[in-house]
């Protein structure tokens, strides 16, 4: 998710595994992540569907369960975010 003011990542789908490994310490881009670990969000629903949500939580990441387990995309957009998916 996107705005010329600010930034936000967040992680769902199989990229909640992603998230788990990026802030491990002895993770090859551990670097960048932590540069970047103020704007990252994971999916709740997601965490629990591919059993992610301890790791995350080990993790200190913020679980996000705005609408159903899910980040709400539409407050983003609301907000002038612009989402962006790959």
């Amino acid at each position: 998710m996107w705005n010329s003011a600010r930034r936000c990542r967040s992680f769902d789908g199989a990229g909640t595994q992603a998230a788990a490994e990026l802030a491990k310490d002895d993770h090859k881009y551990h670097e960048l992540f932590e540069k970047v670990r103020a704007a990252v969000t994971v999916c709740s629903y997601c965490a629990e569907a591919y059993e992610m949500t301890k790791k995350i939580k080990e993790a200190n990441l913020p679980l996000v369960d705005e609408f159903k387990g899910h980040p709400s995309y539409r407050k983003l957009v609301e907000s002038g975010f612009q989402i962006l998916t790959f």
